[in-house]
């Protein structure tokens, strides 16, 4: 079964925020002056059961859904993580089960992920400077721990990306290091233009550094080719020219990919949005806690997804009224 939205784009992906609470404070998701202490995130019985996930979940891999990833805020804040892994590792139609993280309390649970069946992780990590790390997480957290944690996922068999956005004036200067570094320790690296997610990150488009700088950049030290397309993922590709290793950009503002998108995200709450632009969910849970079968649930993500024709990385600065966004924190990225 295969569905096509309005742009006749198929959906292959669905997202899974499991929590919108997150142990960092990065700007440009969720600056700490506007979520400091008394920021109310959601109570724990708004949230998706692990059961209720593992349902939707299902029904999306019978429409299609090929991968699914969960995300939060930080997912690993979220108790009993392994659990619902261990859930979805069961749906029969063998997706590919990923999850990104933060890092920082991955040394501790990646054992029990690799066991209970994650497939593999993408960790953010904007930096290898520590002052630069610091400052970027919001909250002073010690890289040394989230590299702790990359390391122990690839101990225990977990293929790791690792993702860093690069802001202007903030951390362009660690994109050769970071190049070095994922080298040398055979992980793929992943560089994301700094986007205008949400409504609260002060975004601002001469903080970008684009795709083509950072092409330019790397190459100066390090040649590499571009690999032929996208493959069905986001990142402009490209391999070491002497095979060691893989680099990926992101570039959702300077070369918009949305032609070729296929997510789908569920927030925490329940709630389907069909872009990480988006201002609006569907109310999935109320059909879930309502006591709708699994067909009248399948029926509304099939109509959802039929509907959809957003493609707002390609229409972005061209005008026009554009409703406020869901933070990034709260769809997942």
């Amino acid at each position: 079964m295969t569905l096509l939205d309005r742009l006749h784009r198929p959906l292959r992906d669905l997202r899974i925020s499991v929590t919108d609470r997150c142990n960092f404070r990065c700007g440009y998701c969720m600056p700490a002056d506007l979520f400091g202490p008394g920021h109310v995130f959601l109570p724990k019985g708004e949230l998706l059961t692990f059961e209720e996930l593992h349902r939707i979940a299902g029904i999306a891999v019978g429409a299609g859904v090929t991968k699914l990833r969960l995300t939060g805020g930080e997912p690993l804040l979220r108790r009993g993580i392994e659990d619902l892994v261990g859930l979805l590792a069961s749906i029969p139609g063998g997706a590919d089960l990923a999850l990104t993280t933060n890092g920082v309390l991955l040394a501790h649970h990646a054992e029990a992920l690799a066991l209970a069946g994650l497939k593999r992780v993408t960790v953010s990590l904007d930096a290898l400077d520590a002052e630069i790390f610091g400052r970027m997480n919001g909250t002073g957290a010690d890289v040394s721990r989230v590299l702790a944690g990359i390391e122990a996922a690839r101990v225990f068999g977990l293929p790791v990306k690792v993702n860093a956005v690069v802001k202007r004036g903030a951390n362009e200067g660690q994109v050769l290091p970071l190049v070095r570094w994922a080298r040398d320790c055979g992980v793929t690296m992943r560089f994301i233009e700094y986007m205008d997610v949400g409504e609260t990150n002060g975004w601002n488009l001469r903080e970008v550094v684009s795709a083509q700088e950072m092409v330019e950049m790397i190459s100066r030290e390090f040649p590499f080719v571009e690999i032929a397309g996208r493959n069905g993922g986001t990142a402009l590709r490209f391999q070491h020219a002497d095979g060691a290793g893989e680099i990926g950009i992101i570039a959702s503002v300077t070369r918009p990919f949305c032609g070729d998108c296929s997510r789908l995200r569920l927030s925490a709450e329940g709630k389907l949005f069909t872009c990480l632009f988006s201002g609006a969910g569907h109310d999935l849970k109320a059909l879930v806690r309502g006591g709708a079968g699994n067909d009248v649930i399948a029926a509304m993500l099939g109509g959802i997804w039929q509907d959809r024709s957003d493609r707002y990385s390609e229409l972005r600065g061209q005008g026009g009224t554009i409703e406020p966004k869901a933070e990034m924190s709260y769809l997942g990225g």
